[in-house]
């Protein structure tokens, strides 16, 4: 099939679709092996399903925000290529599962065409910037963030710092002190001050640094009280260009921000940060804010004169799912989406409600639900009752009855256990057993199909995560609890503990014991983390443990949550970051590759890409060069420092590497550096190039 492509794509769009349409064809040839493809697609969004000949679809949206023509486009592409459904997930994304390889130049093109796109949406990239959902309408914000993040997801899409990272890097921007953008669990996170001083007031931010979450959380360090608005991207740019360059690259699982960050220590990273500011080639980067104007919807009079009926849902939806703006007679409405699951005629029918009630600004919300905004007091109820129509009125918003899971062994390769099934129950549990509570706001239950956390359960009141159990020579499915979590503001907050494994289907019943005990328990009206805190693990565990016992094994219980068939462990490869491929030819092309994209860069007099793209071309040449003689690779640090150390004294003919390579932060960007510095690189690269073809000559018969 012919691609089609529109004239509404931009030609940077244009050429990346190109190229992985070219990419495909040449692996299905064989001319591009797996490992090489795997890290190429991740940049693009496309990611390994668990079932095969299939993939999921990333579509990266900068802070959750859509039109309801981008949420129809979406819904669209989810019908023609997928399974006809939208996945809503906790970094604000939408993903769209089975879809066919061959198809994903075309559903790219239709997405771009809708101002979408796919570009570095996995792989070992910048991810999705996240931001707070209510910025912009926040009662509580110094002001609205919204600008920054969209700066600086524009800023750093292609970028040529981050197209080869160690591993994926997040970034995230609350809207006001109450963090809700979890800044704490970020690479790097962002919180909104505004200080006063003699020349008046200042915009700015409290900066965190190194959190993270997987198999070893870390709550991200507080290294700024306040960073000016318009140093945001300069220093970010400079944390990326060191962890680029000193991060790990072959064992992956140290290769996360934060584990370069403990080796260093904070303060020296922060001082080779601030050695790197020259080569940014600007001091400052401004961010356009242009002041937020109300998004008027149309009128919506004629349905003021709908009564509110007796018994209705209404009040307790209004009391849970809306809130008032700060735009004073307008409301924000959140929709409580099941496990983030939209079906795609649903969202046609909703993109048409939004465009009736609310403004044309949509936010994926990271519990997976969505947000509509400048709704008018009098079309709350009309908008609740079309919502009705649509099974999308149900009350309970990010409460405890709103439950997060990620995808987990429905699609993803890590899952070990069902997220998506056992949320389901236990949502169904406390609608029939704890109605009452389905007004708690301070009480979070988040699950994973497995320790990477993609659910958040770190950071939950109760949180799950999926494994297995054995018990003889018989495996369940298993999940461990943890306790404690919380988001307690400004950048702080607590990582929950593991405090006992249980089998999945006992689920249930430990959440009531929980539920039942701090009910009965606790003081003052005490937030959960704060009575597990007074309690102690060993409580929870005592009182727990109880259900981790197996004496007597039904059949129940080698079943997973909405599963018929006995339980396996099929983990799979997983696909979080790109494949680490340490190929001699294979290093070689992409230095070619990269060398290439620093003429480009350089013939549009783009000097400061054009460097950066150089320095990456002799970092790979020289990583080429000690894959030949099985020398330690792991970091661009350690790949100048090997060079110089192991190969110079032997080869000085290759000259002084670490006086070449670093100049990149000793000059400041200039179209005379530049030069200098990308011939230096070239000549490098031949050399390189040159031994390699003359020792694989002498070892030819």
């Amino acid at each position: 099939m012919e691609l089609q492509l529109s004239d509404r794509v931009d030609p940077a769009a244009r050429h990346d679709i190109l190229e992985l349409r070219q990419v495909i064809s040449a692996y299905r040839k064989g001319d591009l092996d797996n490992e090489r493809f795997r890290a190429f697609r991740l940049t693009r969004g496309i990611y390994g399903q668990r079932q095969d000949g299939v993939h999921m679809i990333r579509v990266k949206l900068p802070f959750g925000r859509l039109t309801p023509e981008q949420l129809i486009r979406i819904a669209d592409c989810a019908d023609a290529y997928g399974h006809g459904n939208l996945h809503l997930t906790t970094r604000q994304d939408i993903q769209l599962h089975y879809v066919k390889l061959e198809d994903t130049p075309q559903l790219w093109a239709d997405l771009e065409d809708a101002g979408i796109t796919l570009r570095e949406a996995c792989g070992n990239t910048i991810r999705n910037m996240t931001g707070s959902a209510i910025a912009g309408i926040d009662p509580d914000e110094p002001f609205d963030v919204s600008p920054y993040v969209h700066a600086m997801f524009s800023y750093f899409l292609r970028n040529p710092i981050c197209q080869d990272l160690g591993r994926k890097f997040k970034i995230a921007f609350s809207s006001s002190e109450k963090d809700t953008a979890f800044t704490f669990i970020h690479d790097l996170g962002f919180i909104p001050k505004i200080r006063t001083g003699t020349n008046g007031s200042q915009l700015g931010f409290r900066v965190l640094l190194g959190g993270g979450l997987g198999a070893q959380p870390f709550a991200a360090t507080p290294v700024l009280d306040f960073l000016e608005e318009d140093q945001v991207i300069p220093f970010t740019e400079a944390c990326i260009r060191i962890f680029d360059r000193y991060g790990e690259r072959t064992r992956r699982h140290k290769a996360r921000l934060k584990y370069l960050i403990q080796e260093l220590g904070i303060d020296s990273f922060l001082a080779l940060v601030e050695s790197e500011r020259l080569a940014l080639g600007r001091s400052s980067f401004p961010v356009n804010r242009p002041e937020a104007e109300p998004v008027v919807p149309p009128e919506v009079d004629a349905y003021t004169g709908m009564d509110v009926p007796a018994g209705s849902l209404f009040e307790v939806w209004r009391s849970t799912n809306v809130f008032a703006q700060k735009q004073a007679g307008y409301f924000a409405v959140q929709l409580r989406i099941s496990n983030g699951d939209l079906p795609a005629a649903t969202a046609r029918h909703l993109a048409q409600v939004i465009r009736t009630f609310a403004a044309d600004d949509v936010r994926v919300t990271v519990n997976q639900g969505l947000l509509l905004k400048f709704v008018p007091a009098h079309a709350l109820f009309p908008l609740f009752r079309a919502l009705e129509d649509l099974a999308l009125a149900r009350p309970g918003f990010d409460t405890l009855h709103d439950v997060t899971a990620c995808p987990g062994t429905d699609t993803c390769n890590l899952g070990i256990a069902s997220s998506m099934g056992l949320a389901r129950e236990l949502e169904r549990m406390l609608t029939e057993e704890y109605p009452q509570m389905i007004t708690e706001k301070q009480l979070k239950i988040k699950i994973s199909g497995c320790m990477n956390a993609c659910g958040h359960h770190t950071i939950a009141d109760i949180g799950f995560h999926g494994m297995s159990i054995r018990q003889g020579k018989l495996v369940l499915p298993g999940m461990q609890v943890l306790l404690g979590g919380a988001i307690l503001g400004n950048g702080d907050g607590i990582l929950a503990e593991k405090v006992i494994k249980l089998p999945s289907k006992r689920t249930p019943q430990a959440l009531r014991v929980l539920l039942d005990d701090f009910r009965t328990h606790s003081q003052n009206q005490e937030p959960f983390h704060a009575y597990f805190a007074r309690q102690g693990k060993a409580y929870f565990y005592t009182l727990l443990k109880p259900l981790a016992e197996l004496e007597v094994l039904s059949q129940d219980f080698l079943l997973d949550w909405g599963e018929d068939t006995q339980y396996a462990t099929l983990v799979g490869v997983g696909e979080c970051a790109g494949a680490l491929v340490d190929q001699v030819a294979i290093v070689l092309d992409e230095t070619r590759v990269k060398l290439e994209k620093a003429r480009e860069a350089f013939d549009r007099q783009d000097w400061v890409n054009a460097i950066y793209y150089g320095y990456s071309g002799m970092i790979h040449a020289a990583k080429a060069h000690l894959l030949t003689r099985d020398l330690p690779a792991n970091t661009h640090h350690l790949i100048i420092l090997h060079f110089d150390r192991l190969v110079f004294p032997e080869q000085p003919e290759l000259g002084d590497f670490r006086n070449r390579i670093m100049q990149i932060n000793q000059h400041a960007p200039s179209e005379t550096f530049a030069a200098r510095y990308l011939a230096e690189a070239e000549a490098f690269f031949e050399r390189i190039a040159a031994l390699r073809d003359s020792e694989l000559a002498d070892t030819a018969y």
